[in-house]
Order: structure tokens, then C-alpha cells, then sequence
């Protein structure tokens, strides 16, 4: 009688670890999977930078002023534009941008293998002098 009560015992302290060893193990996980989810921040570096072009009144001429569609690889893309979009990221982005017309596919020709982050924004003057054109900005870490 008093072995079986031994074998309990071991058996009950041994499921008792067990649960407090999962529940650490599934505290520590989510707080990885919060600390790896950088989507947000990301997104907000490039609305960042886009309104930054889109209030600044010579970024925005640059980008009424250019050829359609024209991404910025294109070495005739404006200088001032790239400059202003690797001033304003972080180190541990590359971006890209590309304008576009409205309302037409407005895609960046590389296939990337890492995820890309894309954020757009219209820039416009006064209609009669120059149409709106879309300014689109993909982003990925390094």
C-alpha cells in the first residue's frame, strides 16, 4: 500500500512540472512573436516619408514633373526623391519607389523573396496645371 502512494506522488509532481514548464514555454513564445512582428513600425517609416514628399513643395514638383511610369532604379528617376527616401529610413530597410498614373497596376517589376512592405500616397498640384500621380514606396529588411 504505502509503494503505490509513492508512485502517485511522483507521478502527480512530474504533470505538475509539466504544466508550469509549458505555460513558461508558451509565455516565452509570445512575447518572441510580438518582438519579431515589425509590420507596424515599418508602415509607419514609409507614411513618414511619403508625407514628407507630399508636404514638401519641391519633392512634389519632382514627382508631377517625371515621365510615367518610372520606378527609382530608373537612372533618369529624380535625385531629390531618392535622396529624401534614404535620408528618411532606417538603416535596416532598403526601398524603392515607383510613379505611377492613378488607378492603373502600379507594381514593382523585381520579384522579391523577403516580405515587402508597400505603402502609396497621391501627389497633386493644381489640377489644370499637372494630373495627380500616385507615388508608390516598397520597402524590405536587408
Amino acid at each position: 500500500m504505502k509503494n503505490k502512494r509513492g508512485w502517485i506522488r511522483i507521478v502527480e509532481a512530474f504533470v505538475a512540472i509539466l504544466l508550469v514548464m509549458g505555460i513558461i514555454l508558451v509565455l516565452l513564445d509570445e512575447g518572441q512573436i510580438k518582438k519579431q512582428d515589425s509590420s507596424e513600425e515599418i508602415y509607419e517609416i514609409e507614411n513618414l516619408i511619403l508625407r514628407n514628399i507630399q508636404e514638401n513643395n519641391s519633392l512634389r514638383q519632382e514627382v508631377l514633373d517625371s515621365e510615367l511610369p518610372i520606378n527609382s532604379s530608373n537612372p533618369s528617376f529624380s535625385v531629390l526623391i531618392n535622396n529624401s527616401i534614404n535620408k528618411h529610413k532606417p538603416s535596416y530597410l532598403n526601398c524603392f519607389a515607383k510613379i505611377c498614373e492613378i488607378n492603373k497596376n502600379c507594381i514593382y517589376e523585381n520579384n522579391f523573396e523577403l516580405d515587402v512592405y508597400v505603402r502609396s500616397a497621391i501627389i497633386s498640384a493644381d489640377l489644370n496645371e499637372h494630373k495627380p500621380k500616385q507615388l508608390k514606396l516598397f520597402c524590405f529588411r536587408k
